[in-house]
């Protein structure tokens, strides 16, 4: 029996998601239409021909929340997941069985995009701020709160208005800090000064840290400090896209709303101070240093790495700075995350190649080492696909402690696969799933949840 709130969001789920303009995976970078018409019901749970070790097909089981498929119940990892639901009215942790162990009920609130348990039990979330506002690109948020375990607001931070809004993603710093994403309103006339060609104006991404004890933003990083522009010597930011790669071409993109760039994720490297940037319409990622104050950070100069706020490294695909000869890797993606030193794991969304991608890449030495690396691709030390695996919005992937990675296909649900690509478990449900983290059964915020 489904719980109250998730019962809810059947009989709601098609009106959230026509309403929600989702996180495109529109490779052409034009902005995502406000509906993406129904939610793609899930087939049969043996349709990707998956067959048990001992060829009798696999166990197929239905819990609160979906359709669980056990292709080899030996190598699953026995832990909880944290489902990220955009249609749903509650944010739930829930076993492999896909039954509801614990959950949050949202109420009115439907979140925007990203909510994480945190050790002391309590969720950390972005949410939909509804007020006067005018910035609703796919995935918009504005509103971040702590919630408690009964899901009344321990924290409630606001950043929504005319000129800026948060979105996404949100990541806690060790510090206890949080890193958010934001788009900021750039005028057309000072956009036109930066060189735009786009004639309107420009929805650029932003990062802010907010620091919850005071509500201070205390650090802030602005791509349009560091634009570069190849079509017009009057104006500023002129200069060869291809011979500085640490700057962002601010034309490379175009379409009719302003939103050119769509950062929809972050992770942070605490050993380095770096930030990772998912930029969805630029199909790659940034890395920013995070050493320098906001002031340095708005220059090309300063800071561990010695470029201010310009990018330390990029990678995904090169053409964006020019590059047309070098392997393009990413069509559109989402979920950077860094899983151990070194290490790093993103979902490629696929875009016209209609089959998605999880990657795991070995960083550069020389990020470790406080240097800019060579401008080449990351090496890939790991990859999964499958023709059954696409989404082309939303979705991601994290290594589990058993070496499985569990994969978030957004449309459909999850998967766990090993190493050698077997796939060993599947859910499939009828939401719209952003993420899902793992969470062991002794971690932190569960045993302070009292499972």
């Amino acid at each position: 029996m489904l719980t109250k709130s998730i019962t809810k969001s059947l009989f709601t789920v098609l009106a959230i998601i026509l309403l929600f303009p989702s996180c495109s995976g529109d490779d052409s970078t034009t902005e995502p239409p406000d509906s993406q018409g129904e939610i793609e019901q899930p087939g049969n749970p043996d349709e990707n021909g998956d067959d048990s070790e001992d060829g009798n097909g696999p166990e197929i089981s239905e819990g609160d929340t979906g359709t669980v498929n056990i292709i080899d119940s030996e190598q699953i990892s026995d832990s909880y997941v944290l489902v990220n639901d955009l249609s749903a009215p509650a944010v739930y942790l829930m076993d492999k069985s896909a039954n509801i162990v614990y959950e949050w009920d949202l109420g009115e609130k439907a979140i925007g995009n990203d909510a994480v348990l945190q050790d002391d039990g309590t969720l950390l979330a972005m949410f939909r701020y509804d007020g006067s506002t005018d910035i609703l690109f796919g995935g918009y948020g504005g509103q971040i709160q702590i919630l408690d375990k009964e899901g009344t607001a321990l924290w409630d931070f606001v950043y929504a208005t005319s000129e800026h809004r948060m979105h996404h993603d949100i990541e806690r710093m060790p510090n206890g800090n949080i890193l958010a994403i934001a788009w900021e309103r750039i005028p057309q006339e000072t956009a036109t000064e930066n060189g735009s060609t786009h004639n309107m104006d420009l929805y650029l991404e932003s990062v802010i840290e907010i620091d919850p004890t005071t509500n201070e933003i205390v650090w802030e990083w602005h791509s349009i400090d560091h634009i570069i522009q190849d079509v017009d010597d009057t104006k500023s930011n002129f200069g060869s896209v291809s011979d500085n790669p640490q700057l962002i071409d601010i034309n490379f993109n175009s379409n009719d709303t302003g939103n050119l760039m769509h950062i929809n994720g972050i992770d942070y490297d605490p050993d380095n101070n770096l930030i990772y940037l998912s930029v969805n319409f630029y199909s790659e990622v940034w890395v920013i240093d995070h050493s320098a104050t906001t002031a340095i950070a708005a220059s090309h100069s300063g800071g561990n790495y010695g470029r201010g706020g310009d990018l330390v490294y990029r990678f995904g695909n090169p053409s964006t700075y020019g590059d047309l000869d070098s392997e393009r890797l990413f069509r559109n993606n989402h979920h950077p995350n860094l899983f151990e030193s070194g290490k790093f794991m993103i979902f490629s969304n696929g875009g016209e190649l209609g089959q998605s991608t999880v990657y795991e890449m070995k960083l550069p030495e020389a990020l470790y080492q406080q240097s800019i690396p060579q401008n080449i691709a990351p090496q890939v030390t790991w990859s999964f696909s499958n023709p059954e695996l696409f989404a082309d919005r939303v979705s991601g992937a994290v290594r589990l402690p058993n070496g499985n990675t569990m994969i978030t296909e957004g449309d459909y649900g999850i998967w766990e696969v090993t190493m050698d690509g077997e796939v060993v478990w599947k859910f499939s449900g009828q939401g719209f799933f952003w993420r899902s983290y793992h969470y062991a059964k002794d971690d932190p915020g569960v045993l302070e949840l009292g499972l």
